[in-house]
């Protein structure tokens, strides 16, 4: 059964009038009496008034309904949105009244999203099974998030109509093509208010209007450039936020949730239309409360000591309550707010933020068992998944992993883009750019990931057999192959940016130093095939995350060859690579999808395939076109998956120092 909540008006309510000074003057009196009989009656009539709510969250569950690793075909402890179902329901039985929430990225992200967008697409008047699941779960509303338009509009559109509960988003709207986005109506709601019976402290029900607003990262307009052009436009987040949350108080909202598909910035100045922008949303009036994701962070966690307006034991930012529930529902994030209600409605007394974890890294066991409801109500999809994941692609006479991606020239990546220079070759037959230098980016797409249990998140493929889940394993996204004309000149900047992947050396410091740079997501760290460079850590990286120009003087990247020649600096290059980057995703310099010469339909992993298939038996092998420059007298220490430890005998230029014992492991790089 749908619960209640409340589009939003139209148009704003006018301003009341002012009420007549007579009335005024009798309200006073009221007033006064109040206070007089709640004086009589003692303190515990003023505490009759005290409402208890807890907010829960899950955020970027990526189709991670089950506890279950598709990629390497076995169960898991650490994440699965079935088993934060278990903390879900005790979260509930602890209080009285509760709201759940999900902010987003639910689903795409895992090979069953691929396999009901794909594989097995759903049917008219199919339930998708993440909504199945949310809905029996009794979501209150949810946040649509960046990934949710990777397969396309028309299939979120589907997904989502079968839901029980409102899905929001206030800052994308309908590309009417009149290039006023500010005026143009929304794409979706915007925001709704719930309206929910709640029980205070004394045992009376209220009727709570509760707000909820959400908002994606503009950015995606980038990112799913050839979904969304054309059709949407995007707003300012903040911006967004300050004009809706009054019209929310205004059309009765007690209290205003912000779901946030959007991480913490760290600067205290976010220039318009940028990706994460929860610190500037804290600070809009009228805000209670902040659910945020999207960079699959935690908070209130240790990650975020330090940042401004920061209050981790408090779990606020600016004083405003906000949780951050990591990622594949590895936790579950918890707002307890005591509201009093007074002559002019309910207020925050106080609040406290916290997360709860589905699994403790540090005893290395599971905190929640899975909710067998879950996979009773996804059986055929995740069987059918398994299934479709176990084709047989080809043999390799080689491991695959890539525990050492980020530090080396690794097969992992090399496979992914002799394959993207194999298609790219094709694409490019018998048209004008045939002639080009082709070359291939490639980055790798699992190289750690926090929150799954110590050293998880690698791609780990022993020789033999390869199926169609080890290829979704190198290849992670529904990315689409794109090919793009560049100067020798971006060609450079777009490795000088990819360099930013690792910290800087001092030759002159510490002799261990640490190699990667967390703040850069790996899949970020693209290598370049077709070309010879090194990186030269001594230097400062010469852009930072943003894509802006930091580092004038800094080149990291040297020795940059085209056959063995330096490389021409005004000659043209073809590049393979894929929608999200060719599109703007990242924030490379240069790219933004004006240079784009060859738009292909064809998925990068279909290109994969057809690639492995060729290869019979698949010979792992890595043509060591990049290097890092050794920094004399200095060992630069990296951590990876401790699985690692089994592969070193193909990894001569790494040496383990320790074993963490976590999961994980510390390793450097050997002179």
């Amino acid at each position: 059964m749908k619960r209640s909540f409340a589009l939003p008006p139209p148009l704003p309510r006018a301003p009341r009038a002012a009420p007549p000074a007579d009335r005024r003057f009798a309200g006073l009196a009221a007033l006064v009496a109040l206070l007089a009989l709640l004086a009589l009656l003692g303190p515990g009539a003023a505490r009759a008034q005290q409402l208890d709510l807890r907010l829960l969250e899950t955020t970027d569950v990526h189709m991670n309904l089950l506890a279950y690793d598709y990629y390497e075909d076995k169960p898991v402890d650490s994440y699965g949105l079935d088993r934060t179902a278990t903390l879900i329901a005790r979260a509930r039985a602890e209080v009285r009244n509760s709201l759940l929430f999900d902010d987003g990225d639910m689903l795409q992200g895992s090979p069953l999203g691929d396999y009901v967008a794909r594989i097995r697409p759903l049917q008219p008047g199919q339930l998708h099974p993440a909504i199945r699941v949310m809905n029996a779960l009794h979501y209150d509303a949810a946040n649509i998030g960046n990934h949710e338009f990777n397969y396309g509009l028309p299939f979120l559109r589907q997904a989502l109509a079968g839901s029980d509960f409102p899905w929001v988003d206030a800052n994308l709207v309908v590309d009417d093509g009149q290039g006023r986005p500010a005026s143009a109506p929304p794409a979706f709601t915007p925001y709704v208010i719930l309206q929910r019976r709640f029980v205070d402290r004394s045992g009376q029900a209220h009727t709570l209007k509760v707000g909820v607003v959400g908002f994606a990262p503009p950015q995606v307009m980038q990112w799913d450039r050839e979904n969304l052009q054309g059709r949407l436009q995007a707003l300012d987040i903040p911006a967004t936020a300050r004009r809706l949350v009054p019209l929310m108080r205004a059309a009765g909202a007690d209290i205003v949730v912000v779901l946030a598909h959007s991480g913490l910035e760290r600067s205290a100045h976010t220039p318009p239309m940028a990706e994460n922008t929860v610190a500037r949303l804290a600070e809009v009036p009228g805000v209670t409360a902040i659910l945020f994701g999207h960079s699959h962070g935690e908070f209130p966690g240790p990650f975020f000591a330090g940042y401004a307006h920061v209050d981790l034991t408090a779990g606020s930012i600016d004083g405003v309550p906000a949780t951050m529930a990591g990622f594949w529902g590895s936790h579950l994030g918890v707002i307890d707010l005591v509201l009093d209600k007074g002559t002019d409605g309910w207020r925050v007394a106080s609040a406290h933020a916290e997360l709860r974890p589905v699994y403790d890294r540090r005893e290395h066991r599971a905190l929640a068992a899975p909710d067998p409801a879950i996979a009773r109500l996804v059986q055929a999809e995740h069987a059918g998944t398994i299934a479709a994941m176990g084709v047989p692609v080809t043999r390799s006479t080689a491991p695959l992993d890539s525990y050492f991606a980020q530090v080396r020239d690794d097969p992992s990546v090399q496979v992914v883009a002799d394959a993207q220079l194999a298609y790219g070759r094709q694409l490019l037959a018998g048209t004008p750019y045939a002639g080009l230098p082709l070359l291939s980016a490639a980055a790798p797409f699992k190289s750690g990931a926090r929150g799954t249990g110590g050293g998880g998140g690698y791609t780990d493929i022993p020789a033999g057999p390869i199926a169609l889940r080890d290829v979704a394993s190198l290849y992670v996204y529904p990315n689409t192959v794109k090919i793009v004309r560049l100067t020798g000149a971006q060609v450079r900047e777009w490795l000088e940016f990819a360099a930013g992947a690792f910290n800087r050396i001092d030759p002159h410091g510490p002799p261990a130093q640490s190699l990667l740079n967390p703040a850069f997501p790996s899949f970020n760290f693209d290598t370049l095939d077709g070309v010879q460079y090194a990186i030269d850590l001594t230097q400062p990286a010469r852009y930072d995350r943003s894509g802006q120009l930091v580092a004038p003087d800094a080149h990291r990247i040297v020795g940059l060859r085209w056959q063995g020649r330096p490389i021409d600096e005004r000659g043209y290059f073809a590049i393979v690579t894929n929608n999200y980057r060719a599109a703007g995703g990242g924030n490379f310099p240069g790219l933004d999808g004006s240079n784009i010469i060859v738009n292909a339909p064809e998925e990068n992993r279909e290109a994969l395939v057809d690639y492995l298939k060729t290869q019979q038996p698949l010979q792992p092998h890595a043509d060591g076109n990049w290097h890092l420059q050794p920094v004399p007298g200095v060992r630069l220490r990296f951590v990876s998956g401790a699985g690692a430890i089994a592969r070193l005998a193909q990894a001569p230029q790494v040496r383990l120092v320790r074993d963490n014992g976590d999961g994980s492991a510390l390793f450097e790089l050997t002179p």
